[in-house]
C-alpha cells in the first residue's frame, strides 16, 4: 500500500477514507472528477504553526495563502481557527468578504493591484496592503486623498535569495517582478515615500523567497536579510519594524522522493534565526508573520476520478485514461509537477503495472503522471490522486469547454459539498449572440 496513506484510511469494504468518508460513495454521490478536502487535516496543521510560535513566546500571525486554494468554506475555517488570509485579487478578497471573514485579518498582495482593487482594499478596511512597486505607492496614496483614509501598509523587498526549486515558484531572487529592490537602493527610497505619507502607517518589511522548498537554509538567510534590514531603517531613517513577514513555502511530500521538513520546523528555525539576528543588532523582537499556502491545503486534498478508456502499445507504457486531467490540475503539464495515485477501490491491491495516467483534454501534454504504479483497473474504477489540495481547483480552467469539478469538505464522517459542480447552463451563461 502507498505509504502516503494510513492503514486506518481504508474501511470494512477495502475503499480508500478521507475523513471517514468512504471516497467510493463521494464518487457516487457527487461525481467525478472531484476534488475532496480532509477539513481535520487543515485545522490540525493550522494549529501546529501556532503551537510553535505560542512555544517560542513571539508575536504572530499564521496567515493563509489563499490562492493555494480560495472559497468561502476555506476563508470560514480560517477563521474558526484564528488564521489571518492573504489575497492577491479583488476576487480572492471578494470570497473573504462573502464568507464574513474579518477584514482587519487580511494582507492584500500582488505586483499589479489595480485601482479598483486598491479602493476596494480601502472601503473595506483590510488589515494591511503590501506595496510591491512605486507605481502602487503612488496610487493607493491618491486613493487615501481621495477618500479621506488611513490603511496598514508593509514594503515587500526581494532579498535576492534563490530558493532551490522550480524556477517558475522562485519569487525572492533579484531579478524578480515582485518588491523593491535592496542593492539599487530602491527598498530605502519607498520607505522614506510611505514614511512621508501621513495616511500609510508603516508595520513593516516582507519578503517571499519561493515555493516548495525543502532546505532550512534559504528561510534563514532570507529571516537574517530582513532582521539587516530593519536595522539599517532603524538606523538610517529612525524607523522601528513592528512586523517581519518572512512569507511562505514550506515543502510538502508529494512522492517518495520528497524528504521535505514538517512544516513547523520551517517556522521555528525563523524564529530562532531572527531573534538571534535581532540581539546582535541590539533590536527588539518584532511580530513574525508566516504566509503558508500549499503546506496547510496541499497534503489535506484529493482528486477523485473515473477510469475510462485505456491504450497499450508494445513496447511502451499503457495509457490509462480518466474523465478529469489538466483543466482541474495543470500543474502536472505548467510544472511537470509529480503526484502519488492510488486505486480508490482497493488501495491494498496488488501493483501489477507501471502506466500513464491521461486526461481527457486535447492536448497530448495532458498527462496527469507519467509512471504510476497501479494494480489492474478497469472502465469505471475510481482513481484517488493525493495531495491536489494546492493550486488544483485555484488554477483551473473550461477549457474545451469542460466544467469545473466540485468540490467536497469532509470532516467526522461528513462530506458537504462547498462548491458545486459547473453545469452547461454555467459554461454559456456569459455568452452573448452575435447573429440576431
Amino acid at each position: 500500500m502507498n505509504p502516503q496513506i494510513s492503514s486506518n484510511q481504508i474501511n470494512q469494504e477495502g475503499h480508500l477514507t478521507i475523513g471517514g468518508v468512504d471516497t467510493i460513495e463521494l464518487a457516487q454521490e457527487f461525481g467525478t472528477p472531484l476534488v475532496v478536502y480532509d477539513v481535520a487535516q487543515i485545522r490540525s496543521q493550522i494549529r501546529a504553526f501556532k503551537k510553535v510560535f505560542e512555544e517560542e513566546k513571539v508575536k504572530y500571525a499564521v496567515s493563509y495563502a489563499s490562492k493555494a486554494f480560495s472559497a468561502v468554506a476555506m476563508y470560514q475555517i480560517c477563521e474558526q481557527e484564528g488564521a489571518h488570509t492573504d489575497v492577491v485579487s479583488a476576487g480572492e478578497l471578494a470570497t473573504a468578504i462573502r464568507a464574513n471573514y474579518p477584514m482587519n485579518f487580511v494582507s492584500f498582495h500582488g505586483n499589479n493591484k489595480s485601482a479598483a482593487e486598491l479602493e476596494m482594499a480601502v472601503d473595506h478596511h483590510v488589515g494591511k496592503i503590501i506595496l510591491d512597486n512605486f507605481y502602487e505607492i503612488e496610487l493607493l496614496s491618491q486613493i487615501l486623498e481621495e477618500k479621506d483614509s488611513q490603511i496598514n501598509v508593509m514594503l515587500r523587498i526581494t532579498p535576492g535569495i534563490s530558493a532551490h526549486t522550480h524556477e517558475y515558484d522562485q519569487t525572492g531572487q533579484i531579478d524578480s517582478k515582485f518588491g523593491f529592490d535592496l542593492e539599487s537602493g530602491q527598498a530605502d527610497q519607498a520607505l522614506q515615500e510611505v514614511l512621508a505619507n501621513p495616511r500609510m502607517n508603516v508595520l513593516g518589511l516582507h519578503a517571499h523567497i519561493g515555493s516548495q522548498i525543502f532546505e532550512l537554509n534559504g528561510f534563514q538567510m532570507a529571516a537574517q536579510k530582513l532582521v539587516e534590514v530593519a536595522a539599517h531603517w532603524r538606523d538610517q531613517f529612525g524607523y522601528t519594524s513592528q512586523v517581519i513577514n518572512v512569507g511562505g513555502g514550506f515543502g510538502i511530500k508529494y512522492t517518495e522522493q520528497d524528504q521535505p521538513l514538517k512544516p513547523e520546523e520551517f517556522v521555528r528555525a525563523i524564529i530562532k534565526e531572527i531573534k538571534n539576528s535581532c540581539e546582535k543588532v541590539d533590536l527588539p523582537v518584532p511580530e513574525i508573520d508566516i504566509e503558508p499556502g500549499r503546506s496547510i491545503v496541499g497534503p489535506a486534498g484529493y482528486n477523485l476520478y473515473k477510469v475510462g478508456s485505456q491504450k497499450t502499445v508494445p513496447g511502451l507504457l499503457s495509457y490509462i485514461t480518466v474523465d478529469g486531467g489538466m483543466g482541474d490540475n495543470i500543474r502536472p503539464a505548467l510544472y511537470q509537477a509529480e503526484y502519488e495515485t492510488v486505486s480508490a477501490n482497493d488501495p491494498q491491491k496488488e501493483i501489477t503495472q507501471e502506466v500513464r495516467i491521461a486526461g481527457k483534454y486535447c492536448e497530448s501534454g495532458d498527462i496527469l503522471a507519467q509512471n504510476q504504479a497501479l494494480p489492474d483497473v478497469k472502465p469505471g474504477d475510481i482513481l484517488a490522486m493525493l495531495d491536489t489540495g494546492a493550486y488544483g481547483y485555484s488554477m483551473a480552467s473550461n477549457y474545451n469547454r469542460n466544467a469545473r469539478p466540485a468540490v467536497v469538505f469532509v470532516e467526522n464522517g461528513q462530506a458537504k459539498e462547498v462548491i458545486r459542480r459547473e453545469s452547461l447552463a454555467d459554461l454559456i451563461h456569459l455568452d452573448e449572440s452575435y447573429v440576431d
